[in-house]
């Protein structure tokens, strides 16, 4: 949004925050409003999953209220038998005591997931992509990028994009590979899998072929829009960065990189939802077989494109 208060805001580009003289009451409520750094507005042409709502306070919560990401990276299980990680919770049990359980249920009633893995498989990929799509947009775009402290970034996890993320303080980082995988490998991505791992019995391998395929999916769309409007510059740097990304320890052995088309080396398990089909990337040409599914099919589901399509 465009304000004419704009001039007290940082210039387009500038993640540092500056001081403002105290407004009268009535400006403070228009300023409250106001992203954090406007210079985030221009990933906004790219779509909303690559989008970062930049403010503070938080916004008036939903169903379920923004919670700092650091609280979804926990790894204690939730569910009680053993069965836990192959069968969809009872959702008469009442409300989920985490967001990372409150999302992976609303995948599963979303896909009809016959297996709560299944569920988390999905989560867990568009959440990836969610993180990687605004740090390679921003890397590329601005050659910085917002600090992600798990701390800072609030999740929704009945929302969907780009109201699901929403940043409280914005700090400027560096922009190259290293960083990059920091501030989301390190930071979000690593321990994400492994409490998915924990808690829903996903095999690590899986996990890290999601993590990957979100990547390139990410870098994909952005070298795409970049050459629809002709910023080859930008589209190179793009595949450059995506390209390094992928050769980071904790992506190794995941799939291969030609171009901007990546074929991963494992499968999200997508082909298991009633109706549903292998992804782009998959490491399976067609499913290996029938969905194990007690429910029976309502629409059969297209193809999946990579990253994460119906993670919201």
């Amino acid at each position: 949004m465009e304000y004419a208060a704009a001039a007290v805001l940082p210039r387009v580009g500038d993640f540092r925050l500056r001081p403002l003289a105290r407004p009268p009451q009535a400006a403070l409520i228009l300023l409250l409003l106001v992203d954090l750094d406007p210079g985030l507005s221009a990933l906004r042409p790219l779509g909303g999953f690559s989008v970062l709502r930049a403010s503070r306070p938080l916004p008036p919560p939903g169903p379920a209220a923004p919670v700092p990401l650091a609280h979804a990276y926990t790894s204690a299980v939730r569910y009680e038998d053993a069965a836990a990680d192959v069968q969809v919770p009872d959702h008469r049990a009442g409300p989920p005591a985490d967001p990372l359980d409150l999302r992976v249920r609303k995948v599963a009633d979303a896909l009809a997931a016959p297996e709560a893995r299944v569920a988390a498989s999905v989560a867990h990929q568009g959440l990836a992509a969610r993180l990687w799509s605004v740090t390679l947009a921003c890397a590329v775009l601005y050659g910085q990028v917002p600090d992600l402290d798990p701390r800072l970034l609030h999740w929704d996890p009945e929302a969907t994009a780009p109201d699901d993320l929403w940043l409280t303080e914005v700090h400027a980082r560096p922009g190259d590979a290293a960083t990059v995988a920091d501030v989301v490998l390190t930071a979000h991505l690593a321990p994400l899998a492994a409490t998915v791992h924990a808690r829903y019995g996903v095999a690590t391998g899986l996990l890290r072929g999601n993590t990957a395929s979100a990547l390139a999916g990410a870098g994909r769309e952005l070298d795409r829009w970049a050459r629809r409007h002709g910023r080859t510059d930008t589209a190179d740097r793009a595949r450059s960065l995506t390209a390094d990304l992928l050769a980071h320890p904790l992506l190794t052995g995941a799939g291969t990189l030609t171009g901007t088309s990546f074929r991963r080396r494992s499968c999200c398990l997508y082909y298991r939802v009633p109706g549903g089909g292998v992804c782009g990337d998959c490491c399976f040409p067609s499913p290996p077989g029938p969905a194990r599914s007690a429910r029976p099919p309502r629409t059969a589901r297209p193809t999946r494109s990579s990253p994460g399509a119906r993670s919201g």
